[in-house]
């Protein structure tokens, strides 16, 4: 079995595709120690390290590199802000290119780096890896999307593959496995949650819907796949159970009824965002711990932001064992 190491791993989303796709992620990493407790609880025999990736000085060795550093800096949802520092946490995947000199890396980011403003960051990344070891990669890139893919969700992501040049063997990214261009309809959010109890208790954010939240149409129906799942509780999609939304005015929208209404939960959003069974090494539900590893009492009580924000930054598991099934056999 080939071997990889995992940089912003998060919650384990990118490793839990390369580990459906024949991979031993032997080490993984992440500043936030809810995602690593979350990520444990679901794939035990990793090697995670919890803290600022530039405090590593050395990686185990591997012959695959996966990492997605973070995209507040280029998210459609986020602050867009071109010069924050977290905009260039991609010179740390660079450095374990540079150390590591797997014979792959696979690099995930939001589809804000095509933009003019940050095509500089896009351009620099490519440069950056291209360049990176003794030898080299052949760099390829692409906006993949994930309900292309059998994710419930719309979720345009920017992935970068690299190939080491010695190999001289071109990557070729996969078709869609789902839609109308394939023999397999899109995975629907009923697909998604089937099984799943309409109200789960104490499982999904109950805060009043401000204006904001109501400035655009946020439900989708059974049938559909989900609008993004996002990593802010107050602002999770509508379940399929609430009223439809009227709009009234421009960004105002009003339930057309009054029906009880309710966010997707978290566990609902972690099989929107691809989390099913099969995903798991222990093959259910995602599992979400009570408490946080190292916390203290008063900086845990909300665990429901926690388990939300992990779910809302993870990368579609079956978007990336997509992309880990379609390298080249260059492993043995």
């Amino acid at each position: 079995m080939p071997t990889a190491v995992s940089l912003f791993s998060g919650c384990g989303g990118s490793d839990a595709g390369v580990i459906a796709a024949g991979f031993d992620v032997i080490m993984a990493n992440d500043v936030l120690a809810y995602a690593h407790d979350v990520y444990l609880a679901n794939f035990p025999e990793t090697d995670y390290r919890v803290g600022d990736v530039q405090t590593i000085a050395n990686f185990p060795a591997a012959e695959l590199l996966v990492g997605c550093y973070p995209c507040q800096g280029f998210s459609q949802g986020g602050a867009r802000i071109a010069n924050r520092k977290i905009n260039t946490l991609y010179l740390e995947f660079a450095r374990a290119l540079n150390l590591i000199q797997p014979k792959a890396f696979i690099a995930e980011n939001v589809s804000g780096l095509r933009r003019s403003t940050y095509r500089h960051l896009l351009e620099d990344q490519l440069k950056q890896f291209s360049e990176a070891g003794r030898h080299g990669y052949d760099v390829h890139w692409m906006q993949l999307n994930a309900h292309e893919f059998g994710v419930a969700q719309e979720r345009k992501r920017l992935v970068i593959v690299g190939i080491r040049k010695d190999f001289n063997i071109p990557f070729v990214f996969p078709g869609p496995t789902h839609g109308p261009l394939t023999d397999t309809p899109y995975f629907t959010i009923a697909n998604a949650l089937d099984g799943l109890p309409d109200w789960p208790e104490g499982e999904f954010c109950d805060d009043p819907f401000h204006w904001y939240y109501l400035s655009r149409n946020r439900r989708r129906d059974w049938s559909e796949v989900s609008k993004t799942i996002v990593s802010h509780m107050r602002h999770m999609p509508l379940h399929p159970i609430s009223p439809s939304l009227l709009r009234i005015n421009t960004d105002k929208w009003v339930f057309e009824s009054e029906a009880p209404a309710r966010r997707f939960s978290y566990r609902e959003a972690a099989r929107l965002q691809g989390f099913m069974p099969a995903y798991t090494s222990h093959g259910g539900d995602m599992i979400f711990p009570e408490s946080i590893t190292g916390a203290k009492a008063d900086f845990s009580h909300n665990m429901l932001r926690h388990k939300y924000r992990v779910i809302g930054n993870a990368v579609p598991p079956p978007l990336f064992h997509a992309v880990a099934g379609a390298l080249p056999n260059i492993w043995d």
